[in-house]
């Protein structure tokens, strides 16, 4: 390291942070590991093996979070509310990707904007809970807390924290991005061949005339310009793709973070783009002091609790130096509370000249039970929270650059109304999650759609249109 890379190193880096200071904050939603020794073993362990991704990568994607809060971009982020190990399979993997690949087209056809593609996978093991225990038939057990932690099953043995989870975390994020890389390297993203993103079982989809048009358009539009130039139009048999969990699980993320030759300062490289959530977003807390000393560009989820000061103060702690693309905001208020409680965020925001990238999750403020017992979203209320945030930012002079989904390439019913129309009575059918439930293929299609739909509007309705 030269000695202009030692001043940059000395200048930048948070001061009194390491990748363990995080252990002197309160930390939350954390589990009790019975053996103090097996986890340490395991965490050892995980301290050798190869990091997931890479620091070139890290910064690519902070790049074009910079050019999406400029409105250059848009992310389309989305996946699973939490991977179970079992979905370590090459079906379900490219059946996300496909679904994440077909919204995309739709953004970028009807955006004409290019599209941060980040899936919710590869690592997406962790979930937070409610309560540390819960009750069946009088008998109480440690909550579930995902497939990096302990087992679903309500038995005592399954429940037990495991610390060689974090081991088949590793590998089970590894394999899956080793094969979505595969695929994308291999052409299964070429332009020239959407055909190959289509799902089996969506075939008599309501929208699939509508999708089968605009495919057919882009189609037309690459021949077009291939004819022209007399050649293959390049870069369109490949794309840029990113990933992202909820840095949830401490030991783990210390565990995978490190430093880098030619680089300054410490890298999450268990994934792109780490965010954290509601629960566990305290300024003075464990995650947000772990989030504040990494290079990665990361994201925090603001709920309706939140208050103006409070968003303030975190923009001091994770970007004092207004970085471009290292902040995000992923707002999740509800359909129901979005116009009362986003405003004052935004103008606060914008009042302040704070840089940050906003983004809707239209999922985790919209969760309801049903009479019948399950745990729903109605889609009408994810769509109506989508399109709600386009309006209020608008009127505060803000943008909304990205959307945030829990979705899944698979055939279930686990969310009501959408293209077919599915009911409370459906969602016994297919209902499939273990923890929240996602959108299927049609949902969310349309869901991209929608935002298209909407933001077309918008630039109609500008006077600088």
């Amino acid at each position: 390291m030269n000695p202009s890379e030692r001043n940059l190193r000395a200048v930048n880096l948070p001061a009194h942070w390491a990748p363990d200071s995080w252990r002197a904050r309160p930390a939350l939603q954390m589990p009790t590991y019975p053996d103090a020794a097996a986890l340490e073993s395991a965490l050892a362990e995980l301290r050798q093996l190869p990091p997931l991704v890479t620091s070139w990568e890290i910064f690519a994607l902070k790049q074009q979070l910079a050019e999406a809060q400029e409105g250059k971009r848009f992310l389309l982020q989305g996946g699973d509310c939490a991977e179970s190990f079992s979905d370590c399979e090459s079906g379900l993997i490219s059946n996300r990707l496909k679904v994440l690949l077909q919204m995309s087209l739709v953004l970028v056809h009807g955006l004409r904007l290019p599209v941060v593609r980040v899936g919710r996978f590869a690592g997406q093991y962790a979930k937070p809970r409610s309560a540390d225990s819960e009750t069946r038939d009088g008998v109480t057990l440690p909550s579930y807390r995902g497939d990096l932690v302990n087992r679903p099953e309500f038995t005592a043995e399954a429940r037990i924290p495991d610390p060689r989870r974090m081991i088949k975390a590793h590998a089970r994020s590894a394999m899956t991005m080793n094969f979505v890389r595969a695929l994308i390297d291999g052409g299964f993203a070429d332009l020239h061949h959407p055909e190959y993103w289509n799902l089996n079982w969506v075939g008599y989809s309501p929208l699939a005339n509508e999708y089968q048009q605009m495919v057919t358009s882009i189609g037309d539009a690459v021949r077009f310009m291939e004819t022209l130039s007399g050649s293959e139009v390049h870069n369109l048999n490949r794309i840029d793709f990113y990933t992202s969990h909820e840095a949830l699980l401490l030991p783990y993320e210390e565990g995978l973070t490190r430093e880098v030759p030619r680089q300054w300062g410490w890298f999450n490289l268990s994934t792109h783009y780490p965010w954290i959530g509601m629960r566990t977003a305290a300024v003075d807390g464990a995650h947000v002091e772990y989030l504040r000393g990494v290079r990665n560009p990361i994201a925090i989820k603001v709920g309706p609790s939140v208050n103006p000061d409070q968003l303030l103060r975190l923009i001091d702690v994770l970007n004092p130096e207004d970085e471009p693309g290292r902040l995000t905001f992923i707002h999740r208020m509800g359909a129901a509370q979005v116009a009362d409680k986003l405003p004052p965020l935004l103008e606060a925001v914008r009042r302040d000249g704070r840089r940050v990238l906003w983004v809707c999750d239209p999922m985790h403020g919209n969760t309801e039970s049903t009479s019948n017992g399950y745990k729903t979203r109605r889609f009408d209320n994810v769509r109506g929270e989508v399109e709600q945030s386009f309006d209020l930012h608008a009127a505060a002079g803000t943008r909304l650059g990205g959307v945030h989904l829990e979705l899944t390439g698979e055939d279930v019913t686990e969310c009501t109304g959408g293209a077919r129309e599915l009911t409370d009575a459906d969602l016994e059918r297919a209902y499939r999650s273990t923890v929240d439930p996602r959108l299927n293929y049609e949902q969310s299609l349309e869901i991209a759609m929608s935002i298209v739909r909407k933001q077309n509007q918008q630039t109609k309705a500008s006077p600088h249109a």
